[in-house]
């Protein structure tokens, strides 16, 4: 039982802070960046197990490939991720929505 929740612990890398994902705080809805490996229904047992007395409506999920970026003269990647719009049930996150 503890391995699971250690698990899901590591779903959930960090939030993900844009004016679009703001705007979408008012419908209830909030971005994470997750692990690539994650299913939809971890994603939201870590949703519900980080932000206790939500309960999670609807999950999804984007993959975000890498691309090119150039500094200066030099050329690289950046990584790719996964990302979860979470639609959220009740009473709204306060360390998520908009100041």
């Amino acid at each position: 039982m503890t391995k699971n929740i250690e698990k899901l612990y590591d779903v959930i890398k960090k939030p993900i802070i844009t004016e679009k994902s703001m705007m979408a705080t008012a419908q209830g809805q909030y971005t994470f960046e997750v692990n690539m490996n994650a299913t939809k229904v971890e994603i939201a047992q870590a949703v519900e197990l980080a932000f206790p007395g939500r309960k999670v409506k609807k999950v999804r999920t984007v993959y975000m490939p890498s691309h090119e970026k150039r500094m200066g003269l030099k050329f690289g990647r950046t990584d790719s991720s996964k990302k979860a719009i979470v639609t959220i049930e009740g009473d709204p996150i306060e360390e998520l929505t908009a100041i």
